[in-house]
């Protein structure tokens, strides 16, 4: 494969390495290229300026769309998702090898709130505009004529992205007192895994939810870290939280993507926070 990874970052250089370490050609595209390392091949492009896509490689097989907005805004989730997909789509136009394009998106674009169980087939009619421009790009890639496989990815965490278990090892994690504040998330290594999985899975559905097998209220991560950390549990607090951005409380299910033969690395919060609290588990 020639594989074009549009925001080659957390999630992106790991699948590259993992990429490339299995023979293929890998280019990374980011705005700084000195970020991206090898065995990548750097590439210096901003997706929200066209004309810095003019000279994309030619021959590319694959494309994977897994940047992130540079902040929580509706501006940026448009400059990032909408107006970024649509101009990479735009730039790939004359590509004729292109067999498949893979979108991250996330279950953001999930708006069910009251614990209820969510997967590819539950409706999406979310009220927060992170939800709203990612079902936009959804769409584009649906109708850009390529293969296309979108990953709805949900709290993903690894190394550089610990902050649950810094803020529990030092006094500042605390618990709601209301129960049933359902959690998912996914290791980042089992991003990456999940991606390149799909890349070359022969007939794969169009979407596919990527979390780990255990949804799980946030206060039972929160006292399982502190066991292992052996400090004092989170206190409860009954502060309400800030109105907003919408807290999650739903149940995402993975079968979809299990069923499809991708055997998870981390398969619940257990294995992957372990690994973080492992002598070398901070590594990037």
């Amino acid at each position: 494969m020639r594989v074009l990874i549009a925001g080659a970052g957390y999630v992106g250089i790991p699948l590259g390495r993992a990429l490339c370490a299995q023979g293929h050609v890998v280019f990374g595209l980011r705005r700084d290229a000195a970020e991206v390392p090898a065995p990548l091949c750097a590439l210096s492009a901003d997706l929200a300026r066209p004309a810095t896509l003019a000279a994309l490689p030619s021959g590319l097989t694959h494309v994977v769309f897994c940047a992130g907005a540079d902040e929580t805004s509706d501006a940026a989730y448009r400059r990032t998702y909408v107006e970024g997909l649509g101009n990479l789509l735009g730039a790939l136009a004359g590509q004729r090898e292109l067999a498949r394009l893979v979108f991250t998106s996330s279950t953001a674009v999930y708006a069910q709130q009251a614990g209820e169980s969510v997967d590819e087939l539950s409706p999406t009619t979310p009220a927060y505009f992170t939800g709203q421009r990612l079902l936009e790009a959804e769409e584009l890639a649906s109708n850009s004529g390529i293969e296309h496989v979108i990953l709805r990815l949900a709290g993903i965490y690894g190394p550089g992205r610990d902050s649950l278990v810094r803020s529990v090892r030092d006094g500042r994690a605390t618990i709601a007192a209301e129960r049933g504040q359902l959690t998912n998330r996914i290791h980042r290594d089992d991003c990456a895994g999940a991606i390149a999985h799909l890349l070359e899975l022969p007939q794969p559905e169009p979407l596919y939810v990527g979390v780990d097998d255990e949804p799980v209220e946030r206060a039972v991560v929160l006292r399982w870290l502190a066991a292992r950390l052996e400090v004092a549990e989170p206190r409860v607090s009954s502060q309400a939280e800030p109105p907003g951005r919408p807290t999650s409380n739903k149940r995402c299910c993975n079968t979809r993507l299990r069923e499809s033969g991708y055997e998870f690395l981390f398969p619940t919060y257990r294995e992957g926070y372990a690994s973080l609290l492992s002598p070398r588990g901070g590594s990037p």
